[in-house]
C-alpha cells in the first residue's frame, strides 16, 4: 500500500498533531487526578516537555521516518509516543488509561516493559542520545560485513538513527565523549534534534552556552541546521519593521521571553504589544505590524517558533541531503499551546481540573471523546485512518527483527598451559577462535576502550583486525618496525577500538548486543576494561541491561591482586555491583577451564530467551592450573555456581569458601592445617551470582528446584562452620551464612588498596594463609564453646 496523500498534507499533520496533543495530556490528567490513588504519591508525566515536542514527533512518525529508521525519544515525551502509537494502532487504550501505573504505558520509553515497539529506551537523560551515534556504528558494521541475511531488509538503504532530545540533556558529558568517538570514526545517517525550548528543570537555560554547544557540533563535522522561526514570523520580517522586530526577538533574554510567553498563553492583555511599543518606539513599520494582530494572534505570532511551525520542520527535516550527521536546533516553547506554556515552573507541573478543563475547549474536545483518537478532527476521520495506515513507518508489521540464534562449536577449550592467568586464559579462547571459521568467530565483535592490548584482546585484533570505513595499514609494520601488534584497519574488521571513555564502552555493547533486534543481525559483543572503572560507567552499564541487551563484558584486572598498581586500580566493591545489576550475570572463575567453560556457556546464555549479558571479573596473577579432565558434571557444576575443589570430611570442623585468584592461599591454608584438623573442604564458587539467585527463587518458590548450594553443602555436619574469602568485598559471600543457617566467617576488602606485592597486600587486607587459618581456628572456637548456629 503506497501513502495516501491528503489534499493538504501539512493541514493534516497539524490535525494530528493537535490529537496527539490532546491525548497526551489527557493521558498524564487522567493519570493524576482521574485514576484513583491508593498511596497518595504523585504520579506526574511532564506535560510541558510533551508540548514542545508535539510538533517535531508529529512531523517524525507521521511523514519523515522510514521503517528501518530508528528513533530514541526523549524520556519526558514518553506520553507523546504513546499518543503518535496509539494513533496507529501500535498501542491500546488500556496501556494510555494506566499510564505510570503497572503494566500500563511507561513512564519514560521503555524497550522491555514497553508494547509498543520502543527503538531504544531511554530515562537516564543523555544515554539514548548517545545510543543513536553507536547503533549508527553497529548498522555499518553489519552492513560492511555483509550479514543481513532477509532479503527485505538488503534491498532497504541504510537506516538514519534519530535522536529527540531536550536542550539540557546537553549538560550530559558522556554525549560528547559519544561525538568525540563518532568524529574519529565518521558516523554517518545520524540525526539529533535538540527540542530547544531553553527551560530545564530548574530554570531557563543560558543562550550564551548553548551558542559554544553548537559551535562544538561544527567542530566534529556535524551540519548545525537551524529551525528558529516559523513561517508567520519569517513573512512578517519582510515588512517594514521586521528587521527590527526580528532582532528584538533575537536580543529578548531567554526568561524574559518565557515569561511574556506564558502570561501571553493565559489571555494576559497586552503582554507582548506594551514590550514592543516600549523598546521599539518610533521605527517605522512597527505600528502597522502590531496594528494588524489582536492580542491573540498578537501572541500566535510571537510565539511562532519553528520546532512548532510544521511547515518549517518538514522543510528541514526533508531539506537534509546526504548522510552526513545532522543537528537541528527546533526552537520551543516548553509547554505549547497549553496552558502552561512558558512558566519557569512548568517541567513538573500539572495542568489543574480547571486549567485541563479550558484546554478541552481550546482543543474542542466534549466529554466522552476523551480517548478517541478520530473524534472532533477537522477532516473526516476515514481519510485520517487511510492516512495513517499508509504512513511509511507504519508499513511492515512488526519493526522488531527475530534474529537467528549462532551455532556454537563443540568446544573452545584452547590448549592447556601449566600456570597462567584468568585473564591470559581469556585471551587464549578468544585467539583459538580467531584462528578458526566457526559461525561462533565470525559473529563475535570486540571492542575496547583504549586497554585491548592490556586485557589480552591482542591476538584476536591481530588475526581479525580493526573495524573502520576506510583501509589503513599498520605504519610500524609498513616500516619494518618490530611490535607484537599488527593492527590493519578495514570494513571487515571484527573489534571497535574505542578512546578511554567506559560509558561509550557500554552503550557500544548495548548497541551491539541490540544488533539482532534493530538490524536483523546477531552479533555476539565482548567488551573488556579494568575492572575498578566498572563503576565509572556504570550509569552506562544499567542502561545497557535495562535495554535488555545481549554482551559479554570482561574486567580484568581486578582486585587487590593488581598489586604494584595502587589503591586507584584495585577494586573492591564490583562483585556486589555484578550480584546486583539486573540483566547481568557475574562470574569469577580462577582457573583457565573455568574460564572457557563459563564463556561457552555465556555464549548460549546470551542468545536465550531468558538470558542477558554475562560479566567476567578476572585476574592476571599466575596460578598453577589443576591437570583435571572436564567432564559434564564438573562443567556443569561450573556454569551453575560452584563445586567442590576439595570434598569435605563428614565430620570437617569447618569449609573453606572461596571466589577467583586468592586460590593459592586457600589451599596452603588448607594444607597447613590438615595435620591438626583433617578433611577441611574447599567449595569453589564461580558465580556467587547464580548460586544467589538459585536460592532466592526457592525462598520466593518453595516448590523451586533444590537450590545448587544446597544440593553442594546440604550435607555437611551439624557443626561444620564456614569460612569465605575473596579479592573482593566479603559481603558478596557472606549472605551463605543465611541461605544455609550457618555460622560463618567472612573475609574480604572493605578498604581501599594501594601499592604493595602481593604478599604484603594479601596479609595488609587479611585474606593471606596465615588470616584464612586463623578464620578457621576461631570457627573452631566458637564450635568449642557451644556457640549455636544461629544466633
Amino acid at each position: 500500500m503506497g501513502l495516501v496523500e491528503p489534499k493538504n498534507k501539512i493541514e493534516t499533520l497539524r490535525e494530528l498533531e493537535k490529537k496527539v496533543l490532546w491525548l497526551a495530556m489527557w493521558m498524564i490528567h487522567n493519570a493524576n487526578h482521574l485514576r484513583p490513588s491508593r498511596d497518595g504519591i504523585k504520579v506526574g508525566g511532564h506535560q510541558a516537555s510533551c508540548a514542545s515536542v508535539a510538533t517535531l514527533m508529529t512531523a517524525l512518525y507521521f511523514d519523515v521516518l522510514k521503517p528501518q529508521d530508528r528513533v530514541a525519544v526523549k524520556p519526558h515525551a514518553s506520553p507523546i509516543f504513546h499518543a503518535i502509537q496509539y494513533m496507529m494502532g501500535r498501542q491500546d487504550q488500556s496501556a494510555l488509561e494506566r499510564f505510570r501505573a503497572l503494566g500500563g504505558a511507561q513512564s519514560y520509553p521503555s524497550r522491555t516493559k514497553d508494547r509498543d515497539e520502543v527503538d531504544f529506551s531511554t530515562g537516564s537523560v543523555g544515554l539514548g542520545v548517545a545510543m543513536t551515534l553507536f547503533a549508527s556504528m553497529v548498522q555499518d558494521y553489519v552492513r560492511l560485513h555483509h550479514l543481513v541475511q532477509d532479503q527485505g531488509l538488503q534491498q532497504q538503504p541504510a537506516g538514519r538513527m534519530i535522536a529527540v532530545m531536550g536542550d539540557a540533556e546537553l549538560d550530559e558529558g558522556n554525549i560528547y565523549e559519544a561525538m568525540l568517538e563518532g568524529w574519529k570514526y565518521d558516523v554517518r545517517n545520524l540525526w539529533w534534534v535538540i527540542d530547544y525550548n531553553r527551560q530545564s528543570l530548574d530554570g531557563v537555560v543560558s543562550d550564551g552556552l548553548f551558542q559554544k554547544i553548537r559551535q562544538f557540533f561544527g567542530t566534529v563535522d556535524w551540519n548545525v541546521n537551524m529551525l528558529k522561526y516559523g513561517k508567520k514570523l519569517e513573512r512578517v520580517f519582510q515588512q517594514p519593521g521586521g528587521e527590527a522586530l526580528r532582532n528584538w526577538i533575537d536580543e529578548c533574554p531567554n526568561d524574559l521571553y518565557s515569561a511574556l510567553t506564558f502570561k501571553g498563553q493565559v489571555g494576559g492583555d497586552s503582554t507582548w504589544r506594551d514590550n514592543l511599543k516600549r523598546d521599539l518606539h518610533g521605527v517605522k513599520g512597527i505600528k502597522s505590524i502590531l496594528d494588524d494582530h489582536d492580542d491573540e494572534s498578537l501572541h500566535a505570532l510571537m510565539t511562532n517558533l519553528a520546532g512548532h511551525d510544521m511547515e518549517a520542520v518538514l522543510d528541514a527535516f526533508h531539506g537534509v541531503k546526504g548522510d552526513s550527521p545532522q543537528c537541528f536546533i527546533a526552537y520551543t516553547v516548553k509547554g505549547f499551546n497549553t496552558p502552561l506554556a512558558g512558566h519557569k515552573d512548568n517541567h513538573a507541573g500539572l495542568m489543574t481540573p480547571d486549567q485541563m478543563e479550558l484546554f478541552r475547549s481550546h482543543m474542542g474536545v466534549p466529554e466522552g471523546d476523551e480517548w478517541d483518537p478520530f473524534a472532533n478532527l477537522d477532516m473526516p476521520a476515514e481519510e485520517v485512518r487511510d492516512y495513517l495506515a499508509s504512513v511509511s513507518f507504519n508499513r511492515g508489521g512488526s519493526r522488531i527483527h527475530h534474529a537467528a540464534k549462532v551455532e556454537l562449536p563443540e568446544s573452545i577449550v584452547p590448549k592447556r598451559a601449566a600456570r597462567t592467568s584468568t585473564q591470559q586464559a581469556f585471551g587464549a579462547v578468544l585467539n583459538e577462535l580467531a584462528r578458526g571459521n566457526s559461525a561462533l568467530a565470525s559473529r563475535i565483535v570486540t571492542t575496547s576502550p583504549d586497554v585491548t592490548v592490556s586485557t589480552n584482546l591482542g591476538p584476536w585484533v591481530n588475526q581479525r583486525g580493526i573495524f573502520s570505513l576506510d583501509m589503513r595499514n599498520d605504519v610500524f609494520r609498513d616500516e619494518k618496525v618490530a611490535s607484537a601488534q599488527k593492527w590493519l584497519r578495514h570494513g571487515g574488521g571484527q573489534h571497535f577500538e574505542l578512546g578511554i571513555a567506559e560509558s561509550n564502552l557500554f552503550l557500544m555493547l548495548a548497541s551491539l548486543g541490540l544488533s539482532g533486534p534493530l538490524f536483523g543481525t546477531r552479533l555476539l559483543p565482548v567488551g573488556t576494561l579494568y575492572d575498578p572503572f566498572i563503576a565509572r560507567g556504570l550509569d552506562s552499564l544499567n542502561y545497557a541491561c535495562y535495554q535488555g541487551a545481549r554482551f559479554m563484558v570482561v574486567a580484568t584486572p581486578s582486585g587487590i591482586s593488581l598489586a604494584p598498581e595502587g589503591g586507584a586500580h584495585q577494586s573492591v566493591s564490583t562483585p556486589l555491583i555484578g550480584m546486583g545489576q539486573s540483566g547481568l550475570l557475574s562470574f569469577e572463575p580462577a582457573y583457565a577451564d573455568e574460564v572457557a567453560e563459563i564463556m561457552a556457556w555465556g555464549f548460549n546464555y546470551m542468545q536465550a530467551e531468558d538470558g542477558g549479558a554475562v560479566y567476567l571479573r578476572l585476574s592476571t596473577r599466575p596460578q598453577e592450573q589443576p591437570d583435571r579432565e572436564m567432564n559434564a558434571d564438573l562443567r556443569h557444576d561450573i556454569v551453575s555456581g560452584g563445586y567442590w575443589l576439595r570434598e569435605p570430611d563428614p565430620k570437617a570442623p569447618a569449609v573453606i569458601v572461596y571466589t577467583g585468584a586468592v586460590v593459592p592461599e586457600v589451599l596452603q591454608a588448607r594444607e597447613m592445617l590438615e595435620e591438626e584438623l583433617p578433611g577441611v573442604g574447599v567449595l569453589a564458587v564461580t558465580s556467587a551470582d547464580r548460586l544467589y539467585a538459585d536460592w532466592q527463587e526457592r525462598v520466593r518458590r518453595p516448590d523451586a528446584p533444590v537450590p545448587h548450594l544446597e544440593k553442594l553443602m546440604g550435607g555437611l555436619g551439624p557443626e561444620t562452620r564456614i569460612i569465605t574469602v575473596q579479592d573482593g568485598h566479603p559481603a558478596n559471600l557472606s549472605w551463605i551464612g543465611s541461605a544455609l543457617g550457618r555460622r560463618l566467617f567472612p573475609l574480604g576488602v572493605t578498604s581501599f588498596g594501594q601499592s604493595g606485592d602481593l604478599p604484603d597486600l594479601y596479609e595488609t587486607h587479611g585474606i593471606d594463609a596465615e588470616a584464612i587459618m586463623d578464620a578457621v581456628a576461631a570457627a573452631c572456637v566458637d564450635t568449642a564453646r557451644g556457640t549455636p548456629m544461629a544466633v
